[in-house]
């Protein structure tokens, strides 16, 4: 079993409140999620209004589907524009 994890890092800079937070949020996790066969949530920074922390997780038989489908996963919430992306780690585990 091959297991992968992802957290990716983003600013929103011109967000004034949590509710504005939130609604950017909820607007990548809906998209990830109709889009991926992913686990996707926000693991991270819940209080901070400018600064959000998604994780995403994938479970297969092979390293490169989950390499692969994780990076896809990345660059689509970068082509959402909805915030900046500033960081992320991928790591991925023989179980």
């Amino acid at each position: 079993m091959v297991v992968g994890s992802l957290k990716v890092m983003f600013l929103l800079h011109d967000n004034r409140s949590l509710k504005g937070k939130r609604k950017v949020v909820r607007s990548m996790v809906d998209k990830v999620k109709s889009r991926f066969n992913v686990a996707i949530a926000e693991v991270g920074s819940n209080d901070m209004w400018q600064k959000i922390e998604l994780g995403v997780c994938a479970v297969g038989n092979d390293v490169r589907f989950i390499d692969s489908s994780l990076s896809h996963v990345r660059d689509y919430l970068d082509s959402l524009y909805l915030a900046q992306m500033v960081d992320s780690e991928m790591e991925i585990f023989n179980v």
